[in-house]
C-alpha cells in the first residue's frame, strides 16, 4: 500500500484535490456551488477546519487546509459525505436541472461498482493529500489552485473566478468564502 497519499502529520496543512465521479461537471449552477461554500464555512466555524486556499471547478475542488483538531482524514470524510448527500438530494429535487436523470444514473452506476457505497456515489474516493511542509510548497500549490480556472480557459485572471481564494488574497470584497490568512 502506498504511503505517498495519506494524512501522516495530523496537525499539518495539506493540499487536497477531489473530483466528482467520472469528472461530471456538476458545479455549473450557483445552487451547487453554494452547498460547497456553505459546507466549507460550516467546517471552518464548527469543525476546526482552517482554510488557506481553495478553488471550486465544475468537476473538482482544490483545497489547502489544516485540521485544528488533528483529524484531517475525518474532516475530509465528513465534508465529502455531507456534500455528497446534500448535492444528490438537491439534484433530485431540482426541476430546473436538465441533466438530472443522466447525473443520477451516473452516480448510481458508480455506486454499484463500489462495494463501500450503499446507493449513489458522488465523489471519487481519493483525496491525494500532499503535506505542505514549506513556504515554497505552499506557494506552489496556492498558485496551482488559483491558476486552475485560467489554465482551463474560464477566465484570464485568477481573481475573476468567483469560487477561488484568489479573490481573498487579492483583497476583493466579493469573496464567497472566508479563509484563514494568519
Amino acid at each position: 500500500m502506498s504511503r505517498k497519499y495519506k494524512f501522516h502529520e495530523k496537525q499539518g496543512a495539506y493540499f487536497v484535490s477531489f473530483a466528482t465521479v467520472n469528472w461530471i461537471d456538476v458545479f455549473t449552477r450557483d445552487l451547487y456551488f453554494t452547498i460547497i461554500t456553505e459546507s466549507l464555512d460550516h467546517c471552518r466555524k464548527n469543525k476546526g477546519m482552517e482554510i488557506y486556499g481553495y478553488c471550486i471547478m465544475p468537476s473538482h475542488i482544490h483545497l489547502i487546509f489544516r485540521s485544528a483538531l488533528g483529524d484531517p482524514s475525518g474532516l475530509m470524510r465528513d465534508l465529502k459525505g455531507f456534500t455528497s448527500r446534500k448535492i444528490i438530494k438537491t439534484i433530485q429535487d431540482n426541476p430546473q436541472e436538465s441533466r438530472r436523470e443522466w447525473m443520477l444514473w451516473m452516480f448510481e452506476r458508480a455506486g454499484i461498482k463500489n462495494s463501500n457505497v450503499k446507493d449513489k456515489q458522488f465523489w471519487q474516493q481519493n483525496n491525494q493529500p500532499i503535506e505542505i511542509w514549506s513556504l515554497k510548497v505552499f506557494e506552489q500549490k496556492l498558485n496551482y489552485i488559483h491558476n486552475n480556472p485560467v489554465v482551463s480557459g474560464f477566465v484570464t485572471d485568477p481573481i475573476d473566478w468567483k469560487y477561488s481564494s484568489a479573490r481573498n488574497y487579492g483583497n476583493n470584497d466579493n469573496t464567497v468564502l472566508e479563509i484563514d490568512l494568519n
